[in-house]
């Protein structure tokens, strides 16, 4: 009897020293996501081409956040943490442990999981401190054989001037999977994202003043409808001043001229338009421009080679104000023109 009493308390004490099992951490590509090649521990993935201003279509699996950051914008992308062969509660922290040579403009955010991550609110800087990393599988943490959904922020700046850069740069992120219950390390791997590639990138928008209204059609176009003219200036349309000139009259508007650009080394662009289809009756009908309401007026370039130039020290992000003036002859006998006519104006931003 003594015997067995002895073999079975050896038993016991066998069981209890067996370690439980290390587990494995893996990251996957998620739906809708990039692309996470590579093996365990070293992954790789790359949010691709990407610009301060957010324009042009992203890589596949890479969404874009405009609004509500601040000096740039975020690209976002999901991906997939696998946790298998532990026996409790895995929670997994993340931080940069090899950060971009260009760490102001490029800064990786995180989103955890189970959160909505479509707002710039729901991302917090990634750390690049192994002592104070950032959250991705908060507690109670998830358990064996499961798979959780984070998201994945590349903050890319806006800036020009001395700091903007343009080409390609790679960071590292590391995870660190840890027992929920005692912070011990189950599993560390790594995911280097190489060569996000920043491009410079212009945008030029126009919108209303205080004058007539500017409505946006398809694409690149916009509409403005001086509606009735005649060569006395009579009965202008709301929004539209009037002033009397050499053979005729000038109906004129403000409006705006909104144009953003990043990652240049200048910090100011040109501002330039000529008129890119001429009205039919171009004796009568002209289009001009000013730098102020009341003139004076000058004709606007007919030459996409010589273009009329509006301002030569636009900024990123300021609007500049502008004034179109129709120009409407008061000629009667022939060459005499009633009814309607169009034009369109090209406009362009250049950024040296």
């Amino acid at each position: 009897m003594g015997v067995v009493h002895r073999w079975a308390l050896l038993l016991v004490a066998l069981l209890l020293a067996t370690p439980l099992a290390r587990g494995t951490l893996t990251l996957q590509s998620a739906a809708g996501g990039i692309t996470i090649g590579g093996a365990h521990p070293n992954f790789t993935g790359t949010l691709g081409n990407v610009n301060g201003l957010g324009v042009g279509t992203p890589s596949a699996g890479v969404s874009v956040i405009t609004t509500g950051v601040p000096g740039g914008v975020l690209y976002t992308t999901s991906y997939v943490l696998h946790v298998t062969g532990v026996a409790a509660n895995m929670g997994v922290t993340a931080y940069v442990s090899s950060n971009f040579p260009h760490p102001a403009v490029l800064i990786l955010y995180s989103c955890p999981i189970n959160t909505n991550c479509t707002t710039f609110s729901s991302f917090s800087k990634l750390s690049t401190s192994a002592a104070a990393p950032t959250t991705i599988i908060p507690s109670p943490g998830v358990g064996n054989n499961s798979s959780s959904t984070a998201t994945l922020g590349l903050f890319v700046s806006n800036t020009n001037g001395a700091g903007a850069f343009t080409g390609a740069n790679s960071a590292t992120i590391t995870f660190v999977m840890k027992r929920v219950s005692n912070g011990n390390t189950n599993d560390t791997v790594a995911l280097a994202l190489n060569n996000e590639t920043v491009q410079n990138a212009v945008q030029l928008l126009l919108a209303t003043a205080s004058g007539l209204s500017i409505t946006a059609g398809s694409g690149t176009d916009y509409a403005m409808n001086f509606g009735n003219v005649n060569g006395l200036g009579l009965a202008p349309s709301a929004g539209l001043t009037v002033t009397s000139v050499s053979g005729g009259v000038v109906y004129a508007t403000s409006y705006l001229l909104q144009p953003t650009f990043s990652s240049f080394t200048s910090t100011t662009g040109t501002l330039e338009t000529y008129v890119s289809l001429d009205f039919t009756n171009n004796t009568v009908l002209q289009t001009e421009t000013a730098t102020a309401i009341g003139g004076p007026f000058t004709p606007i370039s007919k030459s996409s080679a010589t273009q009329t130039v509006l301002t030569s020290s636009v900024t990123s992000g300021t609007n500049f104000t502008s004034y179109l003036g129709l120009f409407v002859s008061n000629v009667n006998g022939a060459g005499t023109f009633t009814g309607a006519d169009n034009a369109n104006l090209t406009y362009t931003l250049t950024v040296p």
